[in-house]
């Protein structure tokens, strides 16, 4: 029997900004000029239920909302965001959605690819968190900044819906000094000094390091979260001990080769964060499907 698992997660519909423009503009590229279909079917009022065919965690719901709030549809969803979903081979009613055919139709490829993109990316953060509390850290799984460009909002929100962290929304939420940065200016320690004045106290500076003497340089400079980049877990765990028993207020992240079948193994009680884009690359999506009631003809 199909069943919904759970009361889904806190709602993050909060955070999100107007998306008007950002929907006008995904419509805009599957409609560039004559709708033929929509013609087909005109504006009689239709009805039209959402249905999951596969399992996951449901996400992108505010997304969803506003593709058809721009398209003059409503939506009534029977299932919260953020929660599990198994249709044990059947389907399960999450959604009707109401509005005229021509302009459900406009919409229905559109709200659909969000929803199997941010359910899959969603039911993927819920996996990594699950195995982080099956093994009793207590530190915190992100994401990264590896995201699909015109999707950032989306993706990221997923992760949230997921108990993922997002880690940093853009190159504007926080200063990331990466490999290149450093080799580009000079050192570790003359890319800090010049971050730090241009971002001023209220910005957090992250460098990335590939050595325990790159990291004490970056502690010593002044970061804020240091990354242990492309650590094998014996190594990461190793370092981290010995940075974490020289100084305590420094975050350290693990970041790298990181996947499902090999998260755990880097979890530590020296590391703060375990960043990886397998959260939200590569993601299988779960299946959704949008049909109109058809009403019986005897």
């Amino acid at each position: 029997m199909a069943q919904a698992d759970g009361e889904g997660a806190e709602t993050f519909g909060q955070l999100l900004p107007p998306l008007g423009e950002m929907v006008r503009g995904w419509l805009a590229e599957d409609i560039p000029s004559f709708d033929y279909g929509g013609a087909v079917v005109g504006d009689k009022p239709e009805t039209m239920t959402l249905y999951c065919k596969s399992p996951g965690v449901l996400a992108g719901c505010p997304f969803f909302d506003a593709v058809m709030e721009e398209l003059d549809c409503k939506v009534t969803w029977n299932i919260a965001e953020g929660t599990h979903i198994d249709p044990h081979g059947d389907r399960v009613t999450v959604a009707t959605v109401t509005g005229s055919a021509r302009k459900l139709l406009m919409g229905e490829r559109t709200g659909l690819n969000i929803l199997a993109r941010a359910s899959g990316i969603a039911s993927q953060a819920r996996r990594l968190v699950q195995i982080k509390e099956k093994e009793g850290w207590q530190g915190v799984v992100a994401g990264t900044r590896k995201i699909t460009p015109g999707f950032r909002l989306v993706e990221k929100h997923a992760m949230l819906v997921g108990g993922a962290d997002a880690h940093r929304m853009d190159l504007s939420s926080m200063v990331m000094l990466k490999d290149n940065h450093i080799w580009s200016h000079g050192s570790i320690t003359k890319a800090v000094a010049s971050a730090r004045r241009v971002c001023g106290f209220s910005m957090k500076i992250e460098v990335e390091t590939s050595s325990v003497q790159e990291a004490r340089e970056a502690i010593a400079a002044g970061a804020d979260v240091v990354m242990l980049d492309n650590f094998e877990p014996k190594a990461l765990h190793e370092v981290a001990a010995i940075l974490k028993a020289e100084t305590k207020h420094v975050l350290l992240e693990g970041s790298g080769g990181i996947t499902e079948e090999s998260i755990a193994s880097y979890m530590s009680p020296h590391i703060d964060v375990l960043s990886t884009s397998s959260i939200h690359q590569g993601v299988s999506h779960v299946d959704f499907s949008l049909k109109v009631n058809r009403v019986a003809k005897y």
